[in-house]
């Protein structure tokens, strides 16, 4: 039987959390299977990259499910039932963004990612993991895992499901002693997998 994940301490994050929440991003995805090729050069990985995940950061504090540990060596950004990433002018401007911060053909291969990830989601109402990541410099701690435990541990006390995109395999195990099962599977125009997977609700 698998040891259950251990909550960490969370709080809910803050305008003066989003440049350091954009650096644990930026770091945890730099070599992530499925968005390491959609920034394809390296040497402007990160700042491409960057622009992407401060966008996305930003947006999520419009709702109380940005968490973050308390020197934001980990982030989550939970969308809540009926929420959405990007508010409508940053969905009507995602485009003409990613164009300007880094160049047409990423601008590309990052819209259809979301594309194909978008159609996947499901139609029940649910909290999504829009994105979970550790700083490089403070993996291997469980923090990561920790903040995921306290994440669900919040969303359990609303009695609600929640909804994940594994981008990578490696932490499909993972996520499944967080109690979550496979849900389906999305394609890349790369060829690379990723896993949905769903948490029924659950009382805490």
């Amino acid at each position: 039987m698998s040891t259950p994940l251990t909550p960490v301490p969370a709080r809910v994050a803050t305008t003066d959390d989003i440049d350091a929440i954009v650096a644990t991003l930026t770091t945890a995805f730099f070599d992530d299977p499925m968005w390491g090729p959609a920034f394809p050069d390296r040497d402007r990985r990160a700042v491409q990259a960057a622009a992407l995940w401060r966008l996305f950061a930003t947006s999520a504090l419009r709702y109380p499910w940005a968490l973050v540990t308390e020197q934001v060596e980990a982030a989550a950004l939970w969308i809540p039932p009926g929420g959405t990433e990007l508010s409508a002018d940053e969905e009507e401007g995602l485009e003409q963004y990613l164009v300007d911060s880094g160049d047409r053909t990423t601008a590309d291969r990052v819209l259809r990612i979301f594309e194909l990830l978008g159609a996947a989601q499901p139609d029940e109402p649910h909290f999504y993991l829009s994105l979970l990541a550790t700083h490089d410099d403070h993996r291997g701690r469980g923090l990561g895992m920790g903040l995921l435990a306290e994440s669900l541990d919040r969303i359990d006390a609303l009695g609600a499901p929640a909804y994940l995109e594994s981008c990578n395999p490696a932490n499909n195990a993972r996520y499944g002693r967080a109690g979550f099962v496979p849900l389906g599977t999305v394609t890349l125009d790369t060829g690379h997998i990723v896993t949905t997977m769903w948490r029924p609700a659950r009382t805490a």
